[in-house]
């Protein structure tokens, strides 16, 4: 191979000359930040800094006047041509324009704004196959060979100008690509520049990082030095507030047919294994009920839940949905939480078959195992998996592919935007991103006739567009990489604007008798049809693109855009962070813009791996902060539509009623618009949630927003007799009016009656018997009134306590332990419509917030294997005012019959010690009911967990969740 030609000496300015460069504007709250941040690491001696800034809070302006700062020549790497375009035109802002920018390799100019593609080549494209599964290099895979082993020619020599252009600052820009593609080429290449300033420009957020990604990251730049989210540049008015929204759809017809036939056999499977004569289910029970420790035998202690739930995370999980399904007893030590009580999934299935081919049936000579085995190897690639030598392994799944391509999927998008057309009218800026824009991979032979070859395309959306008379109206418009397609009509517009707009650019005449869907070609690429093409719908005349996130997903900006349907199946953080961010610039245009960005889901209910679409929409959400109905900031699913959990799919019966509720929402741009507070404060923090629905209608309330001021311990709490007052008082209950004064007066009339008699004043007895009974029915009239007063007292505690009251004593027993600095006072809830209650601790750090949430958790499980309960005693409704009355009495009288009682679990928090169990006692005391904590050892623990284990003390589910405040 020839060498290469030595670089042109670059002439880097001098430093007086980068000191007199300044940008012309203000910089934004958060560019101030992170460019502080950057200045004080420089400051004391650091070479290596990263910030993270979502897309739209303006990184390029903050690595510009970073690296400006520093006084050395700039090179800023970027992930494509539309970034690299964004360097220049940004660095042309900057006054006076005394030091250049290009785009050549020698490095000539000041500043220079290049490509990873310079180094090395990567295709965004291929994160996905047509399955929709990921195919991520390892952040951290190590490769035999040198750096310039691994680079092109262009890239050798690039890297050898950077050697010879003495110090320089480096700014990468979107660096995570550099942990999802180059991994450690990065590292090499920094480890020769070793007096090169590197600064490195993010909008992924550090806590979405892989473990691996994490190491790498931590060796390159260390941690970083500011960090922003998007709800905190949405609250400063720097993006655009907007909502994420679901469409839920079933597969066609045709699918949901081939779906139902391929279940068949597997649905076959299943019923085989819970036949009473196999041996599956009591495998089941030996292996996570009774788990004798290996080797001691049948009789030997079992092993800690805790310690299969360590060792074996998602065997444990099936184990306990198994149970949740009645198909297995519960195992000792397990609680259920929000994530087993859904049914088994086919994975769950697969990952408890997999053991049991392993230990029990494979080790087998018996023809009756073997033939189980084999009923198992037919069944398994109807799911997605495989039976080889080595065990079950994932295969490449049909059932995913028609998920993720469902022709059902191309239609929702045509929906969406005639929705969003209606709402809209011509101000909709509609952008419809794919994974592909035709598909790559052949047809399998048994998906023929069953989707079509160009399923989940971008050329398929822009056809399913067509079609429908109210998107064709939109003049929808296809722009990727490779092409630009349009109806023959919109291109004929297309081809005037740019005759117009870029007369150089000589494009190929549209036929007056072509009709339908056709290419825009001519003498031009994507560098110059992506900016012309933008244009062009900016303006209105074309109000829908379609395209690939390859090209428009990242680094492609208009401000217009409002509408996005994300048809893409990646889900890494990266990924959605930079497909949503397409969406959320601010539009100078239209001040008041709100942004909805729908995802589309295809779910199945004929097919036990049906729920894989639902799944990689779950995985999208997690981490990613959006605005509620209720205007709470959260991650997850929950912000899409509170009922929504990440462990099941809503069944298809609703997703009707979804699908309209999220097209009336997303009509409603003003309210989310205000739910997002604009210009409010906020503390940029995280802050775990507990949403707790109660499962009886008696439970719920009406919405509300909580009460100001610091709560108040309420009057009475539960008793085993009546009620008490709360702990420290427990007071045993209101005192009868007292009838002394009607026994005195009563003497008084006797005694004077009598005198009155012996006198012969006949007429004193009777006036005086007037006056025993006046004070008579005096007592009698405030007994009575004593009595409803206090039962009335007793029949508010019938519904038992409010949700609230079992957050004040969690956070109360923390702070008397130290475990927090705020109690009961930082406990905020918020009653929703549907009667359920979002209950959070604030104020305090995230872990706190977290283990606050957990203790709740747990308090409102059912019973399982807790180390202490503590009792709750439950006063019986009082129907009537004779019922309420007669209560009363009998609590005044002392004569109460003993209330009902459940047991709660003693958070484990708080299960440690005595002193930590008495500070819970004293908080539960004060809050919730009087009752005492039971160790669950002996026989009264016995007797305690035969009548309420697996019992739901509360009658509630509960969702942990994640929120930004």
């Amino acid at each position: 191979m020839p060498e290469s030609a030595p670089p042109a000496e670059p002439d880097p300015a001098p430093a007086a000359a980068w000191a007199t460069v300044t940008y012309p504007r203000q910089f934004r709250t958060h560019q101030r930040q992170a460019l502080d941040a950057i200045d004080t690491a420089v400051a004391s001696g650091a070479r290596r800094a990263w910030v993270v800034l979502p897309p739209g809070a303006g990184k390029t302006l903050v690595g510009l006047e970073a690296a400006r700062r520093v006084g050395r020549p700039i090179v800023a790497f970027g992930p494509n041509t539309a970034i690299q375009g964004q360097w220049l035109a940004a660095w042309r802002e900057f006054t006076p324009a005394a030091l250049p920018a290009g785009t050549a390799r020698d490095l000539s100019a000041p500043v220079t704004a290049l490509t990873y593609q310079s180094l090395a080549n990567f295709d965004p494209d291929a994160e996905v196959d047509e399955d929709g599964r990921a195919h991520l290099p390892k952040a951290g895979g190590k490769r035999r060979g040198g750096l310039r082993d691994r680079l092109h020619d262009n890239g050798r020599a690039l890297v050898e100008a950077l050697e010879n252009a003495g110090p320089v600052t480096l700014v990468l820009d979107e660096c995570h690509h550099l942990l999802e593609v180059w991994g450690r080429l990065l590292a090499e290449l920094l480890e020769d520049l070793p007096q090169a300033h590197v600064i490195g420009l993010t909008g992924t957020p550090p806590d979405t990082l892989t473990a691996e990604q994490s190491r790498l990251v931590d060796e390159l730049f260390g941690s970083p030095l500011y960090s922003t989210s998007i709800p905190s540049v949405v609250r400063e008015g720097n993006l655009a507030p907007f909502a994420e929204l679901a469409w839920f759809t079933e597969p066609t017809p045709t699918e949901s047919q081939w779906l139902a036939a391929q279940a068949e056999r597997f649905a076959e499977l299943r019923t085989d294994l819970l036949e009473a004569d196999t041996e599956f289910l009591p495998w089941l029970d030996r292996r996570f009920v009774s788990r004798p420790v290996s080797g001691l035998g049948a009789e030997s202690p079992a092993v800690a839940w805790s310690r299969v739930e360590r060792d074996e995370p998602e065997r444990a999980a099936a184990a306990l949905r198994f149970h949740h399904a009645g198909l297995l007893a519960l195992p000792p030590g397990a609680a259920l939480r929000e994530e087993h009580r859904v049914e088994p999934t086919a994975d769950d299935w697969v990952a408890l078959l997999g053991e049991y081919l392993t230990a029990r049936l494979l080790p087998s000579s018996d023809p009756d195992d073997q033939a189980v085995v084999e009923k198992i190897r037919a069944a398994l690639p109807s799911v997605g998996y495989q039976l080889t030598k080595r065990g079950i392994r994932r295969g490449r799944s049909p059932v995913d592919r028609v998920l993720a391509r469902s022709e059902a999927k191309t239609d929702a998008a045509a929906e969406i935007m005639a929705a969003e057309s209606d709402a809209l009218g011509s101000r909709l800026r509609g952008l419809v991103l794919c994974d592909h824009e035709r598909a790559s991979a052949t047809l399998p032979a048994r998906l023929r006739g069953v989707l079509d070859a160009e399923a989940g395309s971008a050329r398929l959306v822009l056809s399913n567009l067509l079609a429908d008379p109210r998107t064709a109206a939109l003049e929808p418009v296809l722009i990727t990489g490779r092409a630009v397609a349009a109806d023959a009509g919109t291109a004929r517009k297309l081809v005037a604007f740019v005759a117009e707009h870029a007369p150089e650019i000589e494009l190929d005449e549209i036929l007056p008798d072509a009709v339908g869907a056709v290419d825009v070609t001519g003498q031009w690429s994507s560098r110059r049809w992506v900016p012309l093409v933008t244009r062009f719908y900016e303006t209105g005349a074309a109000q829908v693109l379609v395209g690939t996130r390859a090209l428009l997903g990242e680094g492609w900006d208009a401000r217009g855009v409002n509408t996005l349907v994300d048809l893409t199946t990646a889900t890494t953080p990266t990924a959605v962070v930079q497909t949503r961010g397409r969406a959320l610039r601010v539009d100078p245009e239209w001040p008041e813009k709100v942004a909805n960005t729908w995802t589309v889901v295809c779910v199945s209910e004929e097919h036990p791996g049906g729920a894989g679409d639902w799944h990689r929409f779950v995985r999208k959400h997690h981490g990613y902060f959006a605005v509620t109905d209720n205007g709470e900031i959260a991650s997850g699913v929950g912000h899409v539509d509170p009922w929504l959990s990440p462990y099941a799919p809503p069944p298809a019966s609703t997703f009707a009623d979804e699908n309209e509720a999220m097209c009336a929402r997303a009509q409603n741009r003003a309210r989310v618009r205000e739910l997002w507070q604009v210009g409010t404060p906020y503390r940029d923090e995280l802050v775990h949630t507990i949403r707790v629905i109660p499962t009886s209608q008696a439970r719920r309330t009406a919405p509300r927003e909580p009460e100001p001021g610091a709560p108040q311990p309420p009057s009475w709490v539960s008793a085993r007799e009546a009620a008490r007052r709360p702990w420290p008082d427990l007071g045993a209950g209101p005192a009868p009016p007292r009838r002394g004064l009607a026994a005195l007066a009563t003497a008084v009339a006797l005694i004077v009656g009598a005198v009155g008699v012996v006198a012969g004043l006949w007429w004193l007895p009777v006036a005086m018997a007037a006056v025993p009974a006046a004070a008579w029915w005096r007592w009698v009239s405030a007994l009575r009134a004593a009595s409803l007063a206090a039962g009335r007292e007793l029949a508010a505690l019938a519904d038992g306590p409010d949700p609230l009251a079992f957050g004040y004593a969690v956070a109360d027993a923390m702070q008397d332990l130290g475990l927090s600095e705020r109690g009961a006072d930082a406990v905020s809830g918020v009653v929703e419509a549907d009667g359920s209650y979002t209950i959070a601790l604030n104020g305090v750090d995230m872990e706190t917030s977290r283990r606050f949430t957990t203790a709740l958790d747990e308090v409102f499980a059912p019973l399982t294997a807790p180390r202490w309960v503590i009792a709750r005693f439950v006063t019986d409704p009082l129907p009537d005012d004779d019922a309420v009355r007669a209560a009363g009495l009998a609590w005044l009288r002392r004569t109460a019959e003993p209330n009902a009682i459940v047991y709660h679990a003693v958070p484990a928090g708080f299960s440690s010690s005595s002193a930590r169990v008495n500070a819970f006692v004293h908080a539960w005391n004060r809050w919730v009911s009087t009752g005492l904590a039971t160790m669950m050892t002996g026989p009264v623990a016995e007797s305690i967990l035969a009548t309420h284990r697996g019992a739901d003390p509360f009658a509630a589910t509960t969702a942990l969740r994640i929120d930004w405040s």
